[in-house]
């Protein structure tokens, strides 16, 4: 890839496949390694793709919410964990722009874009560990563990929490490089082997007012409480873009096999039965395709209305993306599972390490239970009351 030609010469999508070509040249190898991915997190940092979601008033390329999950999933097809820390990347920028107003993240933005800092993801409300002291009118000391902090190795910023005194949810935004922040390293899971998902520690951290986002602070509206809705919609293009990837390998692997002993035809692709699975892969894969369309649809509208968002339409939006989050989890489950079944005993040589779709796709699926989008649904089906905002919903 030119890294010299400016994004805005070449499509984003464009820019994604080229980096998804390259990463998929070491992405088998690289999944048994673990460990952090340096060289390709550099790659996506010359891309210029860490920009996409900035304004475009601070430098940034102000892209719409189809190209940003567009270009998570074309990664995802060939490397789930580069495409899980990247689109966390785009996360902690909507998070921001959420959280806060643009008088303390535009500085923020505009450093991004000029040094192509690549941002990691220490936050996980869930671990209380960390807590956060107010020392001073200015200053806060976060102290703790967090753990699940995804792309935090590597990064160059990191969005931080801690509990206060008064249980009340802290976050803020430091460099990496703040003096008492280190990591643990020791993300060692079955899936998503490369995000860099282990535990963050702080150790006395010095934390200024100015780098806390108070204003409106977190989940405080139906407006900044899209946040969560972003990062279900990431998975969603994840998984979709995981079980792609597993489909064109499989159907890229059945084109010179010959057919079973018992077929009546000489070529696996003429078997009916390889086909029926193809099919049912096929149709799972567009169900899937369909309805991330429309929670992208749904989703980019209540961004366009902002901070005049209602909790009825906020409601809307999480309604869309949990139907797409159930469809995608299933579907993606399903599909990197039975490849197997087209492909044969040979495709379950450690070599080919085929078995990373589907270590992936379950690993992440735990993110949160998706039982509870299926309880989230049927409320609202039965009795029309749209799920409450969370950090999971």
């Amino acid at each position: 890839m030119n890294t010299s030609t400016p994004l805005n010469a070449v499509h984003p999508l464009e820019i994604a496949q080229q980096l998804a070509k390259q990463f998929a040249t070491t992405a088998a190898e690289r999944d048994k390694q673990g460990g952090n991915p340096k060289l390709e997190r550099d790659l996506t940092r010359q891309s210029g793709l860490l920009g996409l979601s900035i304004p475009t008033q601070y430098g940034g390329q102000g892209a719409d919410w189809k190209t940003i999950f567009h270009t998570i999933q074309i990664i995802a097809q060939v490397d789930s964990s580069l495409a899980h820390v990247y689109g966390f990347h785009h996360l902690l920028i909507a998070t921001v722009q959420l959280f806060s107003q643009p008088e303390q993240y535009g500085k923020w933005f505009e450093q991004t874009v000029k040094e192509n800092l690549f941002w990691g993801n220490t936050l996980n409300p869930l671990d209380r560990r960390t807590s956060a002291v107010k020392v001073s009118e200015n200053e806060y000391i976060f102290h703790g563990d967090k753990s699940f902090c995804s792309g935090s190795i590597d990064s160059d910023m990191l969005l931080c929490s801690g509990y206060n005194d008064a249980g009340k949810l802290l976050i803020g935004v430091i460099p990496t490089q703040r003096e008492g922040v280190s990591f643990l390293g020791d993300w060692n899971n079955m899936g998503q082997r490369q995000t860099d998902s282990g535990t963050s520690h702080f150790e006395q951290v010095k934390i200024q007012k100015d780098e806390l986002l108070l204003n409106p602070g977190p989940l405080s509206t139906p407006y900044s409480s899209l946040r969560p809705l972003i990062a279900q919609l990431i998975f969603v293009h994840l998984f979709l873009g995981v079980a792609e990837g597993a489909f064109a390998t499989a159907r890229q692997s059945v084109q010179t096999q010959k057919a079973w002993s018992k077929s009546l035809v000489e070529n696996t692709v003429n078997d009916p039965f390889t086909q029926k699975h193809f099919a049912e892969f096929y149709v799972q894969l567009e169900g899937v395709r369909l309805l991330a369309n429309k929670a992208i649809e749904t989703l980019q509208r209540a961004w366009n209305i902002g901070e005049a968002l209602t909790a009825e339409q906020r409601g809307e939006v999480s309604i869309a993306i949990a139907t797409a989050k159930i469809a995608a989890t299933n579907t993606s489950l399903y599909i990197t599972q039975n490849i197997f079944q087209v492909m044969g005993a040979r495709a379950t040589t450690a070599q080919l390490n085929l078995d990373r779709f589907w270590r992936n796709v379950r690993t992440q699926t735990l993110h949160d239970p998706v039982d509870y989008k299926y309880q989230e649904i049927g409320e609202w089906v039965l009795t029309a009351k749209v799920p409450d905002p969370s950090f999971y919903s």
